[in-house]
């Protein structure tokens, strides 16, 4: 059996939850950032607003081809 007497196991268990609850509660903020909606558009509106105007350009050239003849 073990040597280490029960209240020190305790103590270690007690402290291991702690410890494990902090660093679920780290992630949990942590994942709430990454898909933070708003956050990310801010971040890329360069970006989205570039892929929205290159396809409607296109989409537009398109439509106009249906009604032109060359």
């Amino acid at each position: 059996m073990s040597t280490i007497p029960s209240s020190d196991l305790e103590l270690r268990a007690a402290d291991e939850r702690r410890r494990l609850h902090s660093s679920v509660t780290e992630l949990k903020s942590r994942v709430r950032e990454t898909l933070d909606v708003k956050r990310n558009v801010r971040k890329h509106v360069v970006l989205g607003s570039s892929i929205v105007a290159l396809l409607s350009l296109i989409v537009g050239y398109g439509f106009a081809g249906i009604f032109t003849r060359h």
